[in-house]
């Protein structure tokens, strides 16, 4: 294994999420191999770009994220991950890694910024262990619909768990499709 991986622990997005009170934005990374859970505070337009691309839809135009995406490409850049590499004072930070004429290069980013492009060229997304150790979040078994006997010993932190549950709770949670570019039928919002 490269030992710069070592320490590394991969992970997807596993939503955008709106918290109601303060209109902010959070994406909400997964682990790939457990469930415990990475929020980060992102703006509203990174959250719109990587929104958009998880979603499928399209916007018409190109943001950003896929002008960049598309110059590294035409430029014979390609990007091999994105790692969220610290946190710090409550801010989060990330580095993009990137392979241009058999050079390895990196360079600093905002995650939203690096997630945003990850999601466009469809590279790995890491997380630093220690980061996932600081600011990861493993909800309970019965939120999870997990069929585990009620009561059973755990050895989840309670109060911990009690201060993320009612932070996700306050937020206004939008479906997203479960499969890329899936919408709904003409004529049927799914709304009352």
């Amino acid at each position: 294994m490269d030992p710069r991986m070592k320490n590394l622990i991969e992970v997807s997005v596993d939503s955008i999420r709106i918290h109601m009170p303060t209109a902010q934005h959070l994406v909400i990374l997964k682990e790939k191999e457990a469930d415990r859970y990475l929020p980060i505070w992102i703006g509203s337009f990174e959250a719109q770009a990587i929104a958009t691309k998880i979603s499928g839809n399209s916007l018409g135009r190109p943001l950003t994220h896929d002008l960049m995406a598309t110059a590294f490409g035409d430029l014979g850049i390609s990007v091999k991950r994105i790692v969220v590499t610290r946190l710090a004072d409550q801010v989060f930070y990330a580095r993009l890694y990137v392979k241009q004429d058999g050079r390895d290069l990196d360079f600093d980013a905002r995650p939203s910024d690096a997630i945003a492009l990850a999601v466009r060229v469809e590279c790995p997304i890491f997380v630093a262990s220690e980061v996932m150790e600081t600011a990861g979040i493993i909800p309970e078994a019965d939120e999870m619909g997990d069929d585990k006997e009620k009561g059973a010993p755990t050895a989840i932190d309670e109060e911990r768990l009690a201060v993320f549950r009612d932070f996700v709770n306050s937020l206004d949670l939008p479906e997203l499709p479960d499969e890329p570019g899936s919408q709904d039928k003409p004529g049927r919002s799914g709304r009352g």
